[in-house]
């Protein structure tokens, strides 16, 4: 492996030996989507997984909430 050149912005404690490069290439191409949420928020939330878990919750009971676009219009005739 070649040695890195100094670079001032890196300290010399960062170890990058084991390493591989282009280990999230693919995941980071198919897009990222970060969503920032306030503290008071993550206070109840401590991971990506538990706020997944909530709006996969969330998005069922607004599905249950919608009624067919069919069936509204039916209704106003």
């Amino acid at each position: 492996m070649k040695k890195m050149q100094k670079d001032q912005d890196m300290l010399e404690e960062y170890d990058f030996s084991k390493g591989i490069r282009g280990k999230y290439t693919k995941k980071y191409s198919e897009g990222t989507n970060v969503v920032v949420i306030d503290a008071d928020v993550s206070k109840f939330f401590p991971d990506h997984d538990s706020v997944n878990q909530a709006l996969r919750s969330l998005t069922e009971i607004i599905k249950k909430q919608k009624k067919p676009i069919n069936e509204s219009l039916q209704r106003t005739r």
